[in-house]
C-alpha cells in the first residue's frame, strides 16, 4: 500500500480549467499526493494565485500557473513548452475545462457554438495532440471530464450536450491514436456541484430523486475515481466512468 500511495510522487500533472470547483479539488488531491502541478486559468487569475499559493505553502515551486483561451489555437504549443521548461515532463493530462450555460435552440448563436465546442472539444483535442510527445515519453495518461449527458442530451443545452458527445468519442479515438505508450480515459460527472448560473430547488429535487442513490456526490468522488485512473488501471483505456449516483439509469 505504501509503494502505491507513493507512486504519483515526483510526477508532473496539466489540469486545465484548474481554478474552480472540481479543477482546484483535483489540484488539492494530486499536489497532496507529491506531483508537481500545472494549473491552466482562463480569466480567473486571483482564483489561480491563491491556489498556488495555498499549493506552494507545503512545496515551493511546485505550482506552475498558465494562462490561455483553449479556443485559440495558438495557445497549445506555447503552453507545452512552458511544461517542457517547467520540469522537462508531463505525465498526466487532465481535460477539465468547460464552459456550461443553456443555448435554447430558438436562441443559439455561432458565437455560442464556438464557445462551447471549443472549450469541450476543440481545447482537449489540440492540446492533448501537442502534449502527445511529452506524454509518450513519460508512459504517461490522459483523462477527460465527459459528463452523463454525452448520452441523455440536457434540454435547452443541445450545443453542450454535442460538445460532450464529442468529447466522450475523443476518449475512445484517442485512445486507439495514441497506445500503446499512452493511456486516455473519462469521467462522466452526475450530480456532483450545481452549476454556477443556479438551480431551483424544485430542479435539485428532480435531479436526487431520478438518482438510484437519492443524493449527490461530491468533488472528491470525482477525485478518487481520477486517482485510480491515473495510478491504478495500467490496462484500462478508452473508458468512461460515470461517477452519478445512478442517475444516467434513468431517462
Amino acid at each position: 500500500m505504501a509503494q502505491n500511495q507513493e507512486a504519483l510522487a515526483g510526477k508532473v500533472a496539466l489540469i486545465t480549467g484548474a481554478a474552480h470547483r472540481i479543477g482546484a479539488q483535483i489540484a488539492r488531491s494530486l499536489h497532496a499526493r507529491g506531483m508537481d502541478l500545472i494549473l491552466h486559468y482562463r480569466r480567473s487569475e486571483t482564483a489561480a494565485r491563491a491556489l498556488q499559493a495555498d499549493l506552494e505553502l507545503s512545496r515551493p515551486g511546485s505550482v506552475l500557473l498558465l494562462q490561455a483561451d483553449l479556443n485559440r489555437g495558438i495557445a497549445y504549443a506555447g503552453m507545452i513548452e512552458r511544461i517542457r521548461a517547467f520540469r522537462g515532463r508531463l505525465d498526466v493530462l487532465v481535460n477539465n475545462a468547460s464552459s456550461f450555460y443553456p443555448t435554447p435552440l430558438g436562441d443559439a448563436s455561432e458565437e455560442q457554438w464556438e464557445d462551447l465546442i471549443g472549450s469541450n472539444l476543440k481545447g482537449p483535442f489540440f492540446l492533448t495532440r501537442e502534449a502527445a510527445t511529452l506524454l509518450r515519453s513519460s508512459s504517461g495518461c490522459v483523462v477527460n471530464l465527459v459528463d452523463i449527458h454525452a448520452l441523455r442530451p440536457l434540454k435547452g443545452h443541445p450545443i453542450y450536450s454535442i460538445a460532450k458527445a464529442g468529447n466522450a468519442m475523443m476518449v475512445k479515438a484517442l485512445a486507439r491514436e495514441l497506445g500503446p505508450e499512452v493511456r486516455v480515459n473519462g469521467i462522466a460527472p452526475g450530480a456532483i456541484l450545481w452549476p454556477e448560473q443556479g438551480t431551483s430547488d424544485d430542479e435539485k429535487d428532480e435531479v436526487i430523486l431520478r438518482t438510484a442513490l437519492k443524493r449527490t456526490g461530491t468533488p472528491e468522488d470525482i477525485v478518487r475515481t481520477l486517482i485510480f485512473l491515473i495510478r491504478d488501471a495500467d490496462y484500462i483505456t478508452g473508458q468512461i466512468i460515470a461517477v452519478d449516483g445512478g442517475r444516467s439509469l434513468q431517462q
